[in-house]
């Protein structure tokens, strides 16, 4: 009997909006839906983005006019919808059109000097050979420079790419709790995981007392770490800039702190923890660690994610000269210069869009789920990973995709049958939004059709919503498609007229619009440079409520009545978020565990806060061996 990893909670924040109770997935079929659930998201998404407040009766404007949900929602629904999902590139970040760099100035006097002043301390501590410094009587100093001199002055360059999808405007995580010299793709992680286990209905220290401390795990990662001037980015670039490194980007730059940060200030976690990288496919190579170690035993349950905050000149720049990005010329070019629509999987397209975004979801075994009467939203039986052989390009596509998505969908046949993976399943794609992933991508999904004898399947492809955020992006589709499958409408690629022509499609759908469609398999894509390819099977929570009912039917009665205090407390936090009541889990210093708190005998190790101890006993498992 093998143990199913069920999703029983997910959360997170894109430019769609906060991930938990599927706001964001509203955000991308807004149009579709009905006007009560329209209103519910226009309102959520302005709190949000601080346009109205709530003040404990009613919604508040910034007058302090009181609004019903429909004011709300006939107010500031156009507002939210330009600020929110891909658009030009906004202030906070920086000015796409006079972004700060630095020009090199030689200048040469010839036999002539050149003479400025200066104060002593503004000097270089190694005087350059022709430079000559002489004090003045006001107790500066007078250099004189003869011959060349080289000089760099800051200044400001337009960007070629304007466009990305940010978080909705008005919305700054490191705004909702003490976050000082912490980057931005940290603060991100801390408000993902906290929507993430807020959204779970189940108090984590009860979660806790159910299992031991070596049970738990935290599977996460950013794959290019933390660039801001906070992480990497300004520990590489202070000295050129007139500073110094601090004390605090080493450790806030590392790849590992979206795990290391939820373990130590929102879970406050002893037990597995874990950080696997592979650039694009990074949260389905962390699911993949967490889904192998729920099914062979070694954990109960396990939170897995990814954050990324990449929309910095520095990186825009980088990806722009690998001819990756979508720039201003290119789309303009292509007859459509709308910042808006830049990002267009399967379409005619010129490069994708960056994206920030952290997502997280709470896995549990399903006897565990059980047992806590935890609400089940869909299970994750496996997650297939391949490398691509022989490259020539590092950053090119590969072979290795054929077989992580064959077996993705073999896995999905061989659990629910023909029927379920012909008729019932879809594809969440990669999708990155260029003119050679639109070919590669479609071929692969095009021939695993036939091999399988699969018509008229559905791709979806979100990065037309939230732009490419790296790390997280499969974390996206996979938010999507918790969605899509909960309300049986599957988001269209509407950032394209039509499908372009060099795109396979003979066996595939690529609906330019919402559909309607009930659907039990979502296949979860992606493709990462470097050859790192991943794909994901994930199960509707109505299948995988039926799994674990013919489980556990004897107890299923009872599981149901457990969880309506999950749902009752889950509901409560879906409406105080909806409400802008944001701030995340920052448990710094609280409840540090000392060496004397520990207990530790030959056969177990006990903590606090946990209801079991680590055993220390077991089995030989080389027995045969010795």
């Amino acid at each position: 009997m093998s143990i199913l990893p069920v999703i029983v909670g997910y959360g997170g924040v894109n430019p769609a909006g906060r991930s938990s109770f599927d706001q964001a997935y509203r955000r991308m079929v807004l149009e579709n839906l009905a006007q009560e659930e329209q209103d519910k998201t226009i309102a959520g998404l302005a709190c949000m983005m601080k346009l109205v407040s709530w003040n404990g009766s009613a919604y508040e404007d910034d007058a302090g006019k009181s609004l019903s949900l429909g004011e709300v929602s006939a107010r500031y629904t156009e507002e939210v919808r330009d600020k929110t999902l891909i658009r030009r590139i906004e202030a906070n970040h920086y000015d796409p059109d006079a972004a700060f760099c630095q020009k090199t100035v030689v200048t040469d006097g010839g036999e002539e000097t050149m003479t400025f002043r200066t104060t002593k301390k503004s000097l270089p501590e190694v005087i350059p050979e022709n430079w000559q410094v002489s004090h003045a009587d006001d107790g500066a100093v007078e250099v004189s420079i003869s011959g060349k001199q080289e000089w760099r002055l800051p200044t400001t360059r337009n960007m070629a790419v304007k466009a990305a999808g940010q978080l909705p405007s008005g919305f700054e995580p490191g705004e909702l709790y003490k976050s000082r010299f912490q980057p931005r793709g940290l603060q991100l992680a801390l408000f993902g995981a906290t929507d993430a286990v807020r959204s779970v209905g189940i108090d984590w220290q009860t979660i806790c007392d159910a299992v031991q401390p070596d049970e738990t795990g935290v599977y996460a990662s950013s794959a290019m770490g933390q660039l801001a001037d906070e992480g990497l980015g300004g520990l590489m670039t202070s000295r050129q800039l007139g500073g110094r490194p601090t004390s605090k980007q080493v450790p806030m730059g590392l790849t590992s702190m979206p795990a290391d940060f939820v373990n130590a200030y929102v879970l406050g976690n002893l037990g597995h923890t874990e950080s696997v990288a592979g650039a694009c496919a990074s949260f389905l190579y962390n699911l993949r660690a967490a889904v192998s170690d729920i099914r062979s035993g070694a954990r109960r349950v396990a939170v897995v994610g990814c954050a990324e905050a990449p929309i910095l000149p520095e990186i825009m720049e980088g990806y722009t000269n690998m001819t990756a990005l979508a720039t201003e010329a290119e789309m303009t070019a292509l007859g459509d210069g709308d910042p808006r629509r830049y990002s267009r999987p399967f379409g005619e397209n010129a490069g994708f869009v960056m994206g920030e975004s952290a997502q997280y979801i709470v896995l549990m075994d399903d006897a565990l789920a059980i047992e806590l009467g935890a609400d089940i939203f869909g299970a994750v039986p496996d997650v297939h990973v391949d490398a691509d052989g022989v490259k020539k390009s590092i950053s090119g596509p590969g072979p290795g995709n054929y077989i992580s998505f064959g077996k993705a969908v073999a896995t999905a046949r061989n659990i629910l049958g023909e029927e379920a993976v012909r008729e019932r399943s879809f594809v969440m794609a990669h999708g990155s939004s260029t003119p050679q992933n639109r070919v590669t991508e479609s071929v692969i999904f095009e021939r695993i059709a036939e091999a399988f004898g699969i018509s008229d399947w559905p791709v979806c492809a979100v990065k037309a919503y939230v732009g490419h955020s790296l790390a997280p992006a499969s974390g996206d589709q996979i938010m999507a498609a918790i969605g899509a499958m909960r309300h049986g409408l599957i988001p269209g690629i509407k950032t394209m007229d039509a499908v372009a022509d060099d795109v396979y499609q003979q066996r595939l759908h690529f609906p330019l619009n919402d559909f309607a469609a009930e659907k039990d398999v979502a296949f979860i894509n992606a493709k990462g440079f470097g050859g790192n390819n991943a794909t994901g099977v994930l199960f509707s929570g109505r299948v995988a409520e039926q799994m674990l009912a013919k489980r556990h039917s004897g107890d299923w009665s009872d599981y149901c009545q457990r969880r309506e205090a999950t749902r009752e407390q889950a509901a409560d936090y879906e409406e105080r978020a909806d409400r802008g009541e944001l701030a995340p889990i920052y448990r710094f210093g609280e409840g540090v565990i000392g060496d004397d708190e520990v207990e530790i005998s030959d056969r177990a190790i006990s903590l606090p806060g946990y209801g079991k101890p680590v055993p220390l006993t077991g089995e030989n498992p080389y027995d045969d061996m010795l």
